[in-house]
């Protein structure tokens, strides 16, 4: 049957707003906690509970338990990104709780009970990234502690009971991470100061000894193996490779690690008969493969996955992660190494899509400044009952990860799915400073942000207009943080870009400087060069600064309870596009933070995103939604 002829961006799609809402990030908020013979141990994400993150057990026969009723929110605070907010021991569980910062404890079918004191005030006292003694008598992990707008950073042990108070194990350091006890009871962590951030440099110790690591060395997932050796990744020689008690075991141009920006990462986990499964990142392209560590040989797995997030956890012979395929919804899913197979344990949305509507991801290289080259993943406007008119070219949505040392990946999503299911063009740019390309791609950002990652996305929107592929004349771009933070200046410094959406974007680079929390907060000095000294590249690099030059139309989103980004940096953005009368509508969040979970927050988002484009692309969405005011049109 032939397909139905209209316009780009009209078309109706089998994903509504309604689903989208709830599953638009394939993986935010999901979490692989553990894998062994009791089954596997989760967090989801419940958009539909006020975006509650529910601590879930898939017992051995199949059965599925919810271990944290309704009241309780298993996620941290610690550098407001959290992470590492559950761990098991045996028969007990243990999970931080979102809303007062306190851990708890259910066992078996029990209620979750506290087991560390209550702070002054909710959130004064945060934990993650815990472990239990083998005796199970006392929990190691990272407590965070916030008096009187002081952050302090500490390794500390308590009573896994809940029978005493927290006792510090290590402090004096601005960050701490992965406390791992060793079989003959040696305890290991990571640990960094100011201005760095992990994944730029920080340490492993052992005890007091310094193993390894640096202001240019970035080590992950320090872990002990059963041979009793110490595992860990390091970039040290410009890629992220394993190591065994000093010793490197790979030395390969791809990624085995990630950016440790949330606690609890595990990209390699110890198999039965000695080697490691492992998670390979090749040009931001995931997959998997079983590292044999005494002769360093990789043998790869052929899975269809494409992209994945960082949780490797093996037992026998298996393992579990979670992994996404260009067609494919992402799935917590169990690996059979022996056999080849995998079984999909839990996906991150039920939603099917047609087949013949699914748009497929495909790597493209194009030229950047400074004979530089740079990486992108492009989604073609893909429907299976309607294609475009023969004289019109699609919209095209230039997509901007946040971090910035992050990465775009190649994997079907229904946030991108919504766009090209209705007839978009989506890029994912990994501009210069993304992740998954080694050290040296990484470190492009340093002192170039607001340069490299701006030259990179205009490169990528003018590549595929000069390939005839989208529209020149409809290119946007959209991101969230420091995507949005690309976003408004690409509005603000060039000409190319149609319209925007900046979700959550910075605006304003040295008062972000002085009010971001403690984690980041000493980032910028990375990307842009430290203050005072260079008060005037943060200037000129703050889109706020440029803000009068603005003259497309812009869609602003913000969480009001947000400490990443305040709101006043999207205020005075506004306040700018008010004062020179450019399109804009702006969408303030209440009770969100950096990142909507709630699904009556997506749902408002992603009907406002269409009636605003429909507007100001002049097409007409297929979807029944309200036609919004564009102030300034």
């Amino acid at each position: 049957m032939p397909k139905q002829v209209a316009p780009y961006g009209s078309w109706p799609s089998p994903i509504s707003i309604e689903r989208a809402a709830g599953t638009g990030d394939p993986w935010f908020g999901w979490v692989i906690v553990d894998f062994d013979d009791d089954g596997i141990l989760w967090i989801e994400p419940r958009p539909a509970e006020g975006g509650r993150a529910v601590l879930v057990q898939r017992e051995p026969g199949g059965s599925r338990v919810e271990l944290t009723p309704p009241g309780f929110d298993a996620r941290t605070r610690v550098h407001e990104y959290g992470g590492g907010a559950a761990w098991r021991h045996g028969d007990a569980f243990f999970f931080s709780n979102f809303g007062d910062g306190r851990v708890y404890r259910v066992d078996g079918a029990g209620d979750p009970r506290p087991v560390t004191p209550e702070a002054s005030e909710p959130n004064a006292l945060r934990y993650a990234d815990g472990r239990v003694t083998p005796d199970g008598s006392q929990v190691i992990c990272v407590r965070e502690s916030h008096r009187a707008g002081d952050v302090v950073n500490e390794l500390v042990s308590f009573p896994a009971d809940g029978s005493g108070e927290p006792a510090v194990v290590r402090t004096g350091r601005d960050f701490y991470a992965a406390p791992r006890i060793g079989p003959d009871g040696r305890l290991s962590y990571l640990a960094w100061d100011h201005p760095l951030l992990p994944f730029l440099g920080c340490e492993l110790w052992v005890e007091d000894d310094l193993i390894a690591g640096g202001p240019d060395e970035a080590i992950v997932q320090p872990e002990w193996g059963p041979d009793g050796a110490l595992y860990w990744v390091s970039d040290r020689d410009g890629w992220w490779n394993l190591y065994r008690d000093g010793e490197q075991l790979t030395a390969f141009e791809v990624e085995l690690g990630y950016p440790m920006w949330i606690f609890g990462m595990s990209t390699y986990g110890f198999l039965a008969d000695g080697r490691l499964a492992c998670t390979v990142v090749d040009k931001a392209v995931h997959s998997f493969g079983v590292l044999d560590p005494g002769t360093g040989e990789l043998e790869p797995l052929d899975l269809p996955f494409t992209a994945s997030m960082p949780y490797v956890h093996a037992y026998g012979d298996r393992f579990a992660t979670l992994a996404a395929s260009p067609t494919e919804s992402a799935a917590i899913v169990v690996v059979d190494v022996p056999a080849g197979s995998y079984e999909k344990v839990v996906r991150t949305s039920d939603f099917e899509l047609p087949p013949e509507s699914i748009s497929v991801g495909r790597p493209i290289e194009f030229a950047a400044p400074g004979a530089r080259k740079a990486y992108a993943f492009y989604y073609p406007p893909t429907n299976a009952d309607f294609e475009g008119p023969a004289d019109e070219l699609p919209p095209l949505w230039t997509r901007i990860h946040g971090g910035p040392t992050s990465q775009a990946k190649l994997a079907f999503g229904l946030g991108i799915q919504f766009l090209t299911s209705r007839g978009w063009g989506v890029v994912d740019v990994n501009y210069g400073g993304s992740t998954g390309f080694g050290r040296r791609y990484r470190e492009l950002l340093a002192g170039e942000w607001g340069v490299v990652d701006l030259e990179d996305c205009i490169a990528a929107a003018r590549h595929l207009a000069e390939a005839g592929e989208v529209d020149p004349k409809r290119l946007s771009i959209a991101g969230g943080s420091a995507g949005g933070y690309t976003t408004l200046l690409a509005l603000a410094r060039s000409d190319v870009f149609a319209a925007g959406t900046s979700a959550y974007g910075v605006a304003e680079l040295v008062t972000f400087a002085e009010t971001t929390h403690k984690f980041e907060s000493r980032y910028l000095d990375w990307l842009l060069g430290t203050l005072p000294d260079a008060i005037e590249v943060y200037r000129d690099r703050s889109p706020l600064t440029h803000a009068d030059n603005i003259r497309a139309a812009a869609l602003i989103a913000q969480g009001l309870d947000d400490e990443v980004v305040p709101p006043d940096q999207a205020e005075q953005i506004v306040a700018a596009l008010v004062r020179n009368g450019v399109p804009h509508i702006y969408l303030p969040f209440e009770g969100e933070g950096h990142g909507f979970r709630r699904r009556e927050s997506g749902i408002r988002f992603l009907s406002a995103w269409l009636s605003f484009y429909g507007q100001v692309f002049a097409f007409e969405p297929a979807d029944d939604v309200e036609r919004l005011e564009i102030v300034g049109l």
